[in-house]
Order: structure tokens, then C-alpha cells, then sequence
């Protein structure tokens, strides 16, 4: 029995009326939100100009290269320091972290340089050692400022003009400056196998003054190792990781087309092969957990051992093994629970995809269109990178007061290294330089920075939301086509693809990007609190841990929601060219006049095109994983040597289910706007042969038993 707070199909307007001139994508349409268009025509050209403007002030090089103390260059062709590309520090213990120095916010005379020191040494050893040998002022000089040739000026001199560092020790270069050489010794932290130094003042120094004047230096260090080796595992295994991306898109490619068959059969074998290979995976995890435990190098944890770059150690681990036994068996027990409770709904959805199948086999173009979505999405995100990075390097070069004494009243103060000797600055605060700060400047330009890299991202997420709307409405109006050729394929148009297409830029440029605006909006706010989130980690405010906590969750289900109806809202927009908002009500009001169906269909077609996207490239992923790890024997020779095969393989694994999404979600939208399809033809006809039904006989009789299945469970 029915319950009584049902909400009559009525309240969600009336279903639509049968119209004998109808045949699917109206042709006679008009331009629709035609000032969001040309608000959306004015905001292009304007982000146009703002790239122009970035490109006139922005200079990458500012980027590329880092800067000296007079606001030069190091390395620069055509300048002084072209050969000198390596920034070098006169006294790095004044530089309180890693952050300063990459900023170049260092109070310490900062030098172009072509390589950093190789050893200890003070400029007062080397004015005593210049007296019997002059190839120590030789290398010691390259230290220097430009142009000082004096090595018996006193030491105080010297270090009040800042002419000299006071002390040099063994570097390497990192990011282009610098650092001292870490080396850790069964525990111990050296510099060049030594604990102490000389700080060139009469002091003797520990090697732990110097780490922490560049805390975190070591892990960057590190990190710079690691990042080098994989470019190399990248440039040595390109070649095999483009061959597994072919391998699929072939693979996708034959099962989109297989699915046009024998859709039922190969969706089944899909569902029992990703059980099986799960199966697989947790009966293998077992036999290497119980092969490991006991012994006694494997019972260590992984909190015990820490981040290994080498990932094989892991593997030696038996706790690694009940972690994946574990996650597996969660994965399988949800997936066989699934299955167990939507068995019916399964069947409408393979009933629903078989359909899919068809429409794409008719309409083979559109499994080619993600190519183009790939271009224009890449043009977006080439173009906001390069504007981010030119506003990043707008502005001219500011200097600051720099000074070693706390007290200095000019301290950070701006100045102008041509007249600071004219000034009283360097009497009341003896050591103070003008040396360079950072790039900016004080006009209306440099003051809103911030604000236009805001705008470069608020107008980056529109063109890319536009740029996926614009797709999936065209390939809306393709399968629309489809659906509504009474006689399939006879009465198909010709070119449905490029007609949709020339439709939707036609016409409907100003719909698409209001509804792109409005998600772009929503992602602006969820990457604020992103940020805000980011910043407030370190907060014990739990109120407000909570609030934002809160606010993200809400905006992640807002962002989720109008995708949803956005998608909905461009397939009817392409059947029947109304504006956004009057094709977004009539899509909801559709899915809701027809919720049993929407119940039945929505994400089991999602879960079964993800066990499709999982199995291929979870497969491709299997092969790689022997290929890399030398375990076939036909062609071991052909492996590449790597530093670490985790790279090539979770990079084989991650762009094959990026290729999979791309042709899966051409299938997706398919089914989507043939279901949209349906609950109209419904409305709109009975069956009879004056008012025939548009659909397959098949697709009617199941979709029709799974709604009187759905409606008798819902009704007890």
C-alpha cells in the first residue's frame, strides 16, 4: 500500500504531451542566455588582456633565475654573471631557514658565482697563508664582490664593507644557491668529514650551527635526489609507459565495441573478474603474510622503518601484507554485498548499457571526442600556468635595508642602492646594506597582484567547467539523435556529432557558461577553505576546525549536486534548445517525475562502467608490474635498468584509468541522455502504432518490470 505522503507526479510539473512533429533535437531554436554569453565573450578577451599585460610586466626569469644583491641575474646570457649561474652566501648562519633563503630575504650580501666552495677556509687563514702562496687569494677571491683585488685589507674592513665572506665552507648546489654538504657518518652530522669549523671572527662553530641556519636543507637535499633519479627512471622508460597507454586505448576501444554484442555476458564477466582478481589478490597477500611472519627481519612495522624511497622494502615487511589483505577483503566484501542487494538493478543497467553500445557503434565519432576536449582543456590549463607565472614575476626589483644588528630603526626600510652611501643609514646602523629584496612595486598594477592571480583562477575553472560542458552537451545532442530515429540507422542524420556541435556553440555558448560559472564559483569556494584549512592545521581552535570541517563538507556535496544537474541540464538543452535555467527545471522535474527509475538506474551504471575502468586498467597494470620487475622471461633484455619501478608502474596505472575514463565517460554521458530519452518517450507515447515508443522493445520490457519490481517493494 502506497504510502500516504507520496507526492503526486503532478508537483513536479505535467509529463509531457505526445507532438507528431517531434523527432528528437529541435532544429528551429534560438540563441539562449545571450547576456551570459556576452559577458562570458567579454571576460575571454579580457583574461586575453590580462595574459598581455602579464607578458609586458612578468619576466620568468625572475623565476628561472636567481637574483644577486644588486638585483642581477646569476647565469643570464649577455651579462656579467653568464657564467656565473649558482647563488652563493656570505654568511649563511645569518639565514634562519630555508624559506629565507629561497626567497632571498637573507640578511647577508648575496654573490653570482660559477661554483660553490669545496672547503673550509677563513679570510684570515687565507691573508696568512697569502704571504707564502698567492693561489690562496686566487680562489678565495671568486668569493668576493666584483672588482675587489685587495687581500691585505684589515679583516674588519673587510667584513664591515662586506667585501669578503669571513668564512667559506664546503657546498653543493640546490635550486641554484649554495648549501652547505650534509652528510650524516654512522649518526653523526659532518660537513666534508669535519664537526667544526672556523666562523672567521674567532669563534669555533658546530656543523650544527649550520644545519640550523638551513633547517630542512638535508630533506631537500634528499628530495632532490629522489627527483632525480625518477626524471631518469622517466627518460629510460617513456618509451614502454607510452606503449601500455596504447595498449589501453586499444584495449578500451575493442571493449566499448565488444560491449555492442555481447553487453550482457561481458558486463557479467567483468563483475566475476574483478571478484576473482580481488580474490586473488587476498589469497596471494595471505600466503606472503604467513610466509613472513615469524621471521625476525619481517615483524618490524612500517611506523618502525619510516618513508622509503624503495619501495621492495616494504614488501619485505609481513604487516605490509595484512594491510593489503585487509583493504582487499573490505573492497570484495562491498562489492559481493553490492551485487547481493541491486542483482535486479544490475540487469536494467546492462540492459540500458546494451543500448549505450549500440548508439555508439552507430555513432563511432564520438569515442574520438575526448581527444578534442583533451586539446582545448590543455590550451586552458597552458595558458593559466604561463599568466600565473608571468603575474608571479611582475614588478620591478625592490631593495631593502638589510642589517646584522637587532636594533636598527632602518631595518627591512626600502632604499635606493645608488644614493644609500649618501645617506645617514649606514652611521647609525654600521653594516647595513641596500641589497635586493624581492620584485614588486607601488603601483595600481603591482598592488593587486593577488587579486588578478584570483581572477587568472576564478576565469581558469569557467573555461575548463565550459570547455567539459561543451562536450557533454554535444554528445547529448549526438545520442539524442540516435534515440529519436524511429527507424535506426536509416533515420539517424548525417554528422549528428558535428550538427550537436555547431548547435551548441551556436546557440547556446551563453547557457553553458552560466552553468559553468555557477561550478566554477562553487570550486572557488571549496579551494578557499582548501586554503584556509591549509593555514589553520597549526589552530587548537576546535570550534572552528569544526566550523570549516563543516563549510567543506557542504560545499563538496553543493559541488556534486550541480554537476549533476548541470549534466542533466545540457542534455536538454541540446534535445530541445531552451535557456539554462528552464533546462535545468525540466531535467529535475523529469528525474523526479520518474525518481523509481532514476533510483534504479543512476549509480549502478556508474558502479559497473568503474568495475569496466578498474578491470582494464587494473589488467594493464598487472602487465607492467611483470614487465618492470623483469618477470617475464620472453622479453627480460628489453627492460629498461630503474632506480625505482614503482615509477613507470603507478604511472601506467594511473594514465590507463585516465584513458578508460575518457572512453567510459563518452558511454556514461550516453546512457545518461538515452535514459533522460526514455522517461520522455514514455510521456510522450504509448506504444501504439500512432503513437509508437522510440525505444527498443527489449530496453521497454525490462525497464518496465524492474519500475513494477521497485514500485512493489516501495509500496510494502
Amino acid at each position: 500500500m502506497a504510502r500516504k505522503t507520496d507526492v503526486p507526479s503532478s508537483y513536479y510539473g505535467e509529463p509531457r504531451k505526445f507532438d507528431p512533429t517531434f523527432r528528437g533535437p529541435v532544429h528551429n531554436r534560438s540563441c539562449t542566455d545571450v547576456v551570459c554569453c556576452v559577458i562570458f565573450v567579454i571576460v575571454i578577451l579580457g583574461y586575453i588582456a590580462l595574459g598581455t599585460v602579464a607578458w609586458i610586466h612578468g619576466d620568468p626569469r625572475k623565476v628561472v633565475y636567481p637574483t644577486d644583491s644588486h638585483g642581477q641575474f646569476c647565469g643570464q646570457q649577455g651579462t656579467p654573471n653568464a657564467n656565473k649561474a649558482i647563488l652563493f652566501y656570505f654568511n649563511i648562519l645569518q639565514c634562519a631557514n630555508p624559506a629565507v633563503l629561497i626567497n632571498l630575504q637573507c640578511p647577508t650580501t648575496q654573490l653570482c658565482v660559477s661554483k660553490c666552495p669545496d672547503r673550509f677556509a677563513t679570510y684570515l687563514d687565507m691573508q696568512y697563508n697569502y704571504r707564502y702562496n698567492k693561489s690562496y687569494w686566487e680562489y678565495y677571491k671568486q668569493f668576493c664582490k666584483p672588482g675587489f683585488d685587495n687581500p691585505k685589507k684589515p679583516v674588519a674592513q673587510v667584513l664591515r664593507d662586506e667585501d669578503c665572506p669571513s668564512m667559506i665552507v664546503p657546498s653543493r648546489p640546490f635550486l641554484q644557491r649554495c648549501f652547505p654538504d650534509f652528510i650524516t657518518r654512522n649518526g653523526t652530522l659532518t660537513v666534508a668529514n669535519q664537526t667544526k669549523f672556523k666562523d672567521g671572527v674567532g669563534k669555533t662553530r658546530s656543523v650544527i650551527d649550520l644545519r640550523d641556519a638551513a633547517n630542512g636543507i638535508t630533506s631537500l637535499l634528499d628530495a632532490k635526489e629522489v627527483g632525480m633519479k625518477i626524471f631518469e627512471d622517466y627518460a629510460s622508460s617513456w618509451y614502454w609507459i607510452l606503449i601500455g597507454l596504447v595498449i589501453t586505448m586499444v584495449v578500451s576501444l575493442l571493449f566499448i565495441l565488444l560491449l555492442r554484442f555481447t553487453a550482457g555476458v561481458l558486463l557479467w564477466l567483468i563483475i566475476f573478474g574483478v571478484i576473482t582478481v580481488v580474490g586473488y589478490g587476498i589469497w596471494h597477500c595471505y600466503w606472503e603474510f604467513s610466509t613472513l611472519r615469524g621471521k625476525p627481519d619481517a615483524d618490524v612495522t612500517i611506523s618502525d622503518i619510516g618513508f622509503q624511497t624503495d619501495f621492495r622494502v616494504y614488501l619485505q615487511l609481513s604487516q605490509t601484507w595484512l594491510v593489503f589483505m585487509i583493504s582487499l577483503s573490505v573492497i570484495e566484501a562491498i562489492i559481493v554485498v553490492m551485487l547481493i542487494f541491486l542483482r535486479r538493478r544490475v540487469r536494467i543497467a546492462i540492459a540500458l548499457l546494451k543500448e549505450g553500445s549500440k548508439a555508439i557503434g552507430y555513432i563511432m565519432s564520438t569515442l574520438f571526442y575526448p581527444v578534442i576536449t583533451f586539446f582545448l582543456l590543455a590550451i586552458c590549463i597552458a595558458y593559466w600556468a604561463v599568466t600565473a607565472v608571468f603575474l608571479a614575476s611582475s614588478g620591478d626589483a625592490v631593495y631593502k635595508v638589510m642589517s646584522t644588528q637587532p636594533n636598527c630603526m632602518y631595518v627591512n626600510l626600502t632604499c635606493n642602492p645608488e644614493t644609500f652611501s649618501q645617506t645617514n643609514v649606514t652611521k647609525v646602523c654600521p653594516g647595513s646594506q641596500c641589497t635586493f629584496a624581492f620584485y614588486g612595486g607601488e603601483s595600481l598594477y603591482h598592488r593587486y597582484i593577488f587579486v588578478l592571480q584570483l581572477c587568472n583562477l576564478l576565469v581558469f575553472l569557467w573555461l575548463v567547467n565550459f570547455t567539459i560542458a561543451l562536450g557533454q552537451c554535444t554528445l547529448a545532442g549526438a545520442f539524442a539523435s540516435y534515440y529519436w530515429a524511429l527507424k535506426k540507422p536509416n533515420d539517424i542524420p548525417a554528422c549528428p556529432l558535428f550538427s550537436s556541435f555547431s548547435r551548441a556553440i551556436r546557440y547556446h555558448t551563453g547557457s553553458l557558461a552560466f552553468g559553468a560559472l555557477i561550478l566554477a564559483v562553487v570550486q572557488m569556494f571549496r579551494i578557499v577553505l582548501e586554503y584556509l584549512d591549509h593555514k589553520l592545521k597549526g589552530v587548537h581552535n576546535a570550534f572552528a576546525r569544526f566550523l570549516l570541517c563543516c563549510l567543506k563538507c557542504c560545499f563538496w556535496c553543493l559541488e556534486h549536486f550541480i554537476k549533476f544537474m548541470n549534466r542533466n541540464a545540457y542534455i536538454m538543452i541540446a534535445i530541445y534548445g531552451k535557456n539554462f535555467c528552464t533546462s535545468a527545471k525540466d531535467a529535475f522535474f523529469l528525474l523526479m517525475r520518474n525518481v523509481v527509475r532514476v533510483a534504479v538506474l543512476d549509480k549502478v551504471t556508474d558502479f559497473l562502467l568503474f568495475l569496466g575502468k578498474l578491470l582494464i586498467s587494473g589488467s594493464v597494470g598487472v602487465l607492467a608490474f611483470f614487465f618492470f620487475t623483469r618477470k617475464i622471461p620472453v622479453i627480460q633484455e628489453e627492460v629498461p635498468s630503474l632506480n625505482y619501478y614503482w615509477v613507470p608502474l603507478l604511472t601506467v596505472i594511473f594514465g590507463s584509468y585516465l584513458v578508460a575514463h575518457g572512453f567510459f565517460n563518452v558511454y556514461a554521458m550516453c546512457v545518461d541522455t538515452l535514459f533522460l530519452c526514455f522517461c520522455e518517450d514514455l510521456e510522450r507515447n504509448d506504444g501504439s502504432s500512432s503513437r509508437p515508443y522510440y525505444m527498443s522493445p527489449g530496453l521497454h520490457k525490462i525497464l518496465r518490470k524492474g519500475e513494477q519490481g521497485a514500485k512493489l517493494c516501495a509500496g510494502s
